[in-house]
């Protein structure tokens, strides 16, 4: 394959970046385990996402720490971040920025002035992003995909590295408008934040019911992270292992002949080659952090889940049986077992 780059040979220069890339993946953790307890593949996954240059939507509870995890690991990246609390009055001139009217004390001449709105920084955290409606959830699309805004007919770009971190709950749906799929499908993971046991609750109220607070160092910068975006690429990853990907990817389709007859029996819609693409990307990102220079079969089993639930649409069948996607997929993981060598 492509993939297959002159990566695993090995250079000084590139085993340098490889061991500054472990070196900041352990600091990051480090520091965010510094203000945060516990949920170790929360924050990997949500690094993953850092390192692939993705975005992530993390669901969970009222009190999971969605909106703290996201402030503690922008402080320990040293990037500028945002945040922008979505409500149902929330307009996109309030994201994107808007044009102004500026009047020249001395000539008395007016000339339109842009005022980039929140959606200007490295790490944007959408608070809530379902509590305002499509036509505002939609000024974050064009800004996901294509790093751009458009405001009166002209284009703003903004500046790398970028990532869309947006929280949801999960209950309380009175009210709320569920993201449109084009939006969903723009998100690398749907990461999902669930209570923590009863050790890490007790270890969460004594850091937080004293007058002490941990403080967090900054571990890299933007540039750096752009530069691991390329390494992550450069990984290489064997012909098996990315047709294995794909075949998990293709199952998920009701419509495709490879798929089980669990999958036609309760699924709408599967994923598309965007899922594909983002399956290898984050499995590459993940052998890094193991240490290894190559993508393995578990490597793609380990990413399928958060990388595939948002983007399955069940049908009636499913609600009936109260089944759920990560149910569907357990299936279909178990159902497509590793090839034998």
């Amino acid at each position: 394959m492509s993939t297959a780059t002159s990566f695993s040979a090995g250079t000084d220069d590139l085993k340098t970046q490889v061991t500054r890339f472990q070196e900041t993946q352990a600091a990051i953790l480090r520091e965010v385990h510094k203000v945060i307890v516990g949920q170790d593949e929360v924050i990997e996954q949500v690094m993953t996402a850092l390192f692939v240059g993705g975005h992530c939507l993390l669901t969970g509870l009222p009190g999971t720490a969605k909106t703290l995890l996201v402030r503690t690991l922008s402080q320990t990246l040293g990037l500028d971040f945002k945040r922008i609390q979505f409500t149902p009055d929330l307009m996109p001139s309030d994201i994107t920025g808007t044009d102004i009217i500026e009047e020249d004390p001395v000539s008395g001449g007016r000339t339109w002035t842009f005022v980039p709105g929140p959606i200007f920084a490295n790490v944007l955290l959408a608070d809530e992003i379902n509590r305002t409606p499509p036509k505002t959830q939609s000024a974050l699309l064009e800004a996901m995909q294509e790093l751009s805004c458009t405001v009166r007919g002209r284009q703003y770009t903004i500046a790398p590295p970028f990532f869309v971190l947006a929280t949801q709950n999960p209950i309380e749906l009175e009210g709320t408008y569920p993201l449109p799929e084009a939006q969903l499908d723009r998100f690398l993971f749907n990461t999902i934040l669930d209570y923590l046991p009863a050790a890490e609750e007790l270890q969460v109220v004594d850091l937080t019911t004293t007058n002490q607070s941990a403080q967090v160092a900054e571990v890299t910068n933007g540039p750096e992270i752009l530069s691991f975006q390329r390494l992550v690429r450069m990984v290489p990853v064997s012909e098996s292992v990315a047709v294995h990907a794909i075949e998990i990817v293709r199952a998920t389709r009701p419509t495709d002949e490879s798929s089980p007859d669990f999958v036609r029996k309760y699924v709408n819609f599967g994923a598309s080659v965007r899922a594909a693409q983002n399956l290898v990307l984050s499995a590459k990102v993940r052998a890094l952090m193991k240490g290894r220079y190559h993508v393995t079969y578990e490597d793609i089993r380990a990413m399928a889940a958060p990388i595939l639930r948002h983007r399955i649409l069940l049908n009636f069948h499913a609600e009936s049986e109260r089944l759920t996607t990560d149910e569907i997929l357990r299936r279909l993981l178990d159902w497509k077992s590793i090839p034998r060598v």
